[in-house]
């Protein structure tokens, strides 16, 4: 199979195009021939080693986590899935950019969905899902949800008016209309926060669910008045001594069936601000760790 991957760590240079062992699935788990596969920042965070003491891989490693494709191979014990459906979900920390992907966790992709935005789906979906139920019932609440304009932070935002909440969303004011339209009161992120989140919801802020690590998070459990009341899905090294609950994205196929369902009712769209074609690996990468992406970035293959 032709596939994305890298030799070495480093910079987005060490990405290449070449041919790989198709891979095989293993109990529980289906193989898919990959339609499209998107770029997450922790893709190149592993790519770059720069988290390989958490998440090491064996090189050479074939990049992402998730993908949309036609099952084409079905493991031992699975059932549910046919040959021929197209799924979207998630495999491991790396292997989705290729032209075959195993997948560990799956849903039937909407009908609805392209392919490029059901690539763009899954590990948004489940990062942010996990953070909104350790918040518990959102309905009738106001939610501020931090980095709003992001893959995750996009995802929360929908997910959350689903769900019945009034969500506040921070991001650069040119994503403002962005955010409106995934149904965000939007707001710029930074000093005095505080107080421009007073004239959009005089009410006060119930919940916040943090997707940026901006640094932000003392000043979000000031605003939210409890540490009890804020979830963060990114900042890992602020959250235990602020006495904030971290929330990881899990493979858990529950939530990618919630997903698919708001997604069936358009509920929940992924947003996907660009897309690359397999041989663009590279700029694909880089683009994703500049940084001030809106939604998804996704390798078309």
């Amino acid at each position: 199979m032709r596939a994305a991957r890298y030799h070495e760590y480093g910079d987005p240079t060490v990405l290449t195009v070449e041919e790989a062992p198709d891979p095989t699935p293993g109990p529980g788990e289906i193989r898919i021939r990959v339609a499209a596969a998107s770029v997450n920042p922790v893709d190149w965070k592993v790519r770059s080693g720069a988290v390989r003491d958490l998440l090491p891989v064996d090189l050479p490693a074939v990049p992402g986590r998730d993908a949309v494709g036609r099952v084409d191979r079905i493991g031992e014990g699975v059932e549910g899935v046919g040959i021929g459906d197209r799924v979207f979900g998630l495999g491991g920390v790396t292997g989705a950019t290729a032209e075959l992907a195993v997948l560990s966790a799956w849903a039937p992709a909407p009908a609805a969905w392209s392919d490029e935005e059901a690539a763009g789906a899954a590990l948004a979906s489940v990062t942010a899902l996990s953070g909104l139920k350790a918040l518990g019932p959102l309905s009738g609440r106001t939610l501020l949800v931090e980095g709003a304009a992001g893959g995750v932070g996009g995802a929360a935002v929908e997910l959350a008016v689903a769900a019945g909440a009034t969500v506040i969303g921070t991001a650069d004011a040119h994503n403002h209309a962005f955010l409106t339209a995934l149904g965000a009161l939007p707001t710029t992120y930074g000093a005095g926060l505080a107080e421009r989140l007073a004239a959009v919801a005089p009410q006060g802020v119930d919940l916040v669910l943090d997707t940026a690590a901006s640094g932000s998070l003392g000043e979000l459990v000031e605003i939210a008045g409890d540490p009890s009341r804020v979830v963060t899905v990114a900042d890992h090294r602020n959250a235990g001594r602020l006495g904030v609950r971290v929330a990881d994205a899990v493979n858990d196929p529950a939530y990618l069936a919630e997903a698919a369902a708001l997604g069936e009712r358009d509920r929940y769209t992924p947003r996907v601000e660009r897309t690359y074609p397999l041989e663009e690996i590279a700029q694909a990468h880089a683009h994703s760790e500049g940084g001030h992406v809106r939604g998804k970035i996704v390798v078309v293959l």
